[in-house]
Formats: C-alpha cells, structure tokens, sequence
C-alpha cells in the first residue's frame, strides 16, 4: 500500500512539474561573450571578443518554440589582441562605438531541432543596421548553479555573417566578409 501511495505522489509531482511556467533569466555579463573570427589574408583566423553583456533568456522547456532571448554586447569592450585594431574597431569606420555602443540580437523564432539544439532566428543590429540571421544554438545545461544556487541555464549558438552586410567593409576581400559570430551565455533565474 506505502508503495502504491509513493508512486501515486510522485507521479502527481511530476505532472505538476510539467507543466511548470516558463523561466526568465538574466544574462550573467562574467560570463557571457560574443567572439567574432574572420580570414586574414588567407592565412590566419584572427578573433575579437565582445563583453558588457545585457539581456534576459526566457526558457521554456516543455514548449522550447516559445522561448525567447534578447541580448547585447558592448562594442566598447571589444578586444581584438592587437591594440592598434582594437583602436580602430571603435572608430566611425569600423563599428562607430561612440554612435552605436552595443550590438543586440533579438529572437523571433526558436525550432527545436533535438537533442538540445535549436535554430534561433531573430534581428541582429550592428552599427545600426539590422538583419535577421540564425543561429544554431545547443543547451550546454540547465539546473541549479553551484555558486548561487540559483536555477541556471547556459547556451553556446553560431552563425555566419557577412560585415558588409553592416556597413563594416574596411579591407574586403583581402580581409574577410564573412564573418564566424560564436555566442557563450550563461544566466541565471530572476
């Protein structure tokens, strides 16, 4: 009988948990980074990180299509290991940061692909241009973090773009066009 009324309750437990509401979280900005990786001549695969991250992952895991994220990155954080080029990514002819200080991506489609994938589309605004782009996006973990012991979710997504395409075109082609956009996400429940 005990064990009839145990898998009565746990079974009514993990029916109400599946139908838990969606989760908000707050991008943490120390961990969270865009890096940008382009052709150099042809011979090298430079790279560029972006922090100041801002934003929030709305995370639904019974209905993942109807997650969101809207997220962005600080151009005046921009470190490319070169101080010469990072000096000249700021400027009016590059990203223009004193005009334009943050990049975003806003989603507007999320299609869950299986085994923690998804393609994110949304509206990708870079010096004040916007396109929309997909991602492909893997769920790296979600659960209790160790440190804050607060829900936590953490996300990797990739895409493709062309600078051009963003009024950035400084040196193209013997500098790459296309444009390799890495984001690592890691936030937390409000």
């Amino acid at each position: 009988m005990n064990k009839r009324i145990s898998t009565i309750l746990l079974s009514a437990l993990f029916s109400v948990s599946a139908f838990a509401a969606p989760t908000s979280y707050s991008v943490d900005p120390t961990h969270t980074f865009a890096v940008a990786s382009w052709s150099h001549f042809g011979f090298s695969t430079p790279t560029a990180v972006f922090a100041g991250a801002e934003g929030t992952i709305t995370y639904d895991a019974e209905k993942p299509a109807q997650s969101d994220i809207a997220i962005s990155v600080s151009i005046e954080t921009v470190d490319t290991f070169v101080d010469k080029l990072t000096e000249e990514f700021l400027g009016e002819d590059w990203f223009n940061a004193a005009m334009y200080p943050k990049a975003t991506f806003v989603s507007t489609k999320v299609v869950p692909k299986g085994d923690n994938k998804f393609a994110v589309t949304g509206d990708l605004t870079i010096k004040g241009t916007t396109k929309t782009v997909t991602m492909d996006a893997t769920l790296n973990g979600m659960g209790e973090h160790p440190m804050s012991k607060k829900q936590a979710i953490g996300f990797d997504a990739e895409t493709v773009i062309k600078r051009s395409d963003f009024g950035i075109d400084q040196y193209v082609p013997y500098v790459g066009d296309e444009i390799t956009l890495r984001l690592t996400t890691e936030a937390q429940a409000k």
